[in-house]
């Protein structure tokens, strides 16, 4: 465990950006997490930062205590793994796919710690988290002690998680229900031709991964905290909104990829569970914005119009301010209400 005062936060975020901490705590394993939070919680505010991979930090700062919590143990027995929160999702991924257990592997190289993949439902492929998340325990700041949560007394729903609403609640560790045979299909076709190309067998876990690593690296989706060369974004900025079946088919006229309508559909079913949750790409796309347009530091990244990169010299507030002029330009031109799946954590004007 390693405790700094008024350190940078940029470093231990994607986008790269961002104030200090007032307070900094570095944490390797759920024992020494446990005692920063027990420590610090009753005297400051504290915020729980995992790899940083979905978040915009303002460049004021962040008050009170940051714990940024790496690592962690995982375990099996009898298909349940049960992994601690500060584990790099993939390494779970990994972990589950070498004893020959399905039920993650759709989801493979998204970048997250495992307690923030559970508190925003990531999915990916037509799998999320929620499909086999069996409890959760976690920290809670205001009793101070720590119990299990149950899946089913969480409300999970579209990159998002009832968790979301429960600050006090700090997740610790985490158990998922896995199976020794297929629990998912691969329908989406873009991972499909991927796997045709590269002559991977998509019935087994190892074609399958291969498939979907390869499909994200096309389309720029692939992150690593190490790699000091990686790109600067926070993957996906905004979520996949509803929209109405007039206004589906007209955004679907916007695909890039000569996909026909009824293959749209299915894109966004699987995707966003409806096939009116529309690509917020092509919402994106449909209101004039365009891969590669750039305001000042912060741009729009060359091969996917929904990753907001920063360049370098860029500030928080730039791309709070490109994400402002997005939402209200999506919302006078189209009448469509665009959400950020990045959170903002901090002061922004």
């Amino acid at each position: 465990m390693k405790t700094s005062l008024a350190t940078p936060l940029a470093p231990f975020t994607s986008l790269q950006v961002g104030g200090p901490a007032e307070t900094l705590i570095e944490c390797s394993n759920i024992e020494e997490t446990m005692a920063a939070l027990q420590d610090e919680a009753t005297k400051h505010p504290v915020t729980l930062l995992g790899f940083g991979s979905n978040c915009l930090i303002s460049d004021k700062g962040l008050p009170g205590t940051v714990i940024v919590w790496h690592g962690g143990s995982m375990d099996e027995g009898g298909g349940i793994v049960i992994v601690d929160a500060g584990v790099w999702w993939d390494d779970l991924v990994k972990f589950a796919i070498s004893k020959n257990l399905w039920g993650l592997e759709l989801m493979s190289e998204i970048p997250s710690s495992v307690g923030g993949a559970i508190f925003g439902n990531i999915a990916a492929y037509g799998q999320q988290v929620s499909d086999t998340l069996l409890y959760v325990e976690v920290y809670d700041k205001v009793s101070m002690a720590v119990r299990r949560i149950d899946a089913s007394d969480i409300q999970f729903s579209y990159r998002a998680s009832s968790l979301q609403s429960q600050p006090e609640l700090i997740i610790l560790r985490a158990a998922f229900k896995l199976s020794p045979t297929k629990l998912h299909e691969l329908r989406y076709a873009a991972a499909v031709s991927v796997a045709e190309e590269l002559g991977s067998d998509i019935e087994t876990l190892a074609g399958r991964r291969a498939a979907i690593i390869e499909t994200r690296r096309r389309a720029g989706s692939l992150y690593h905290p190490n790699d000091g060369h990686g790109q600067r974004t926070a993957g996906s900025f905004f979520k996949n909104p509803m929209v109405s079946t007039e206004k589906a088919t007209m955004l679907a006229s916007f695909d890039e990829s000569g996909k026909t309508l009824e293959r749209i559909n299915e894109q966004n079913r699987i995707h966003g569970g409806d096939s009116h949750r529309a690509s917020a790409a092509h919402v994106l796309l449909a209101a004039g914005f365009s891969r590669g347009q750039t305001w000042n530091h912060v741009r729009l990244h060359p091969d996917h119009v929904l990753k907001v990169e920063t360049l370098p010299e860029a500030t928080a507030q730039e791309v709070y301010e490109v994400a402002q002029e997005i939402i209200t330009t999506v919302k006078h031109k189209l009448d469509i209400t665009i959400v950020p799946e990045v959170r903002f954590l901090g002061d922004f004007s």
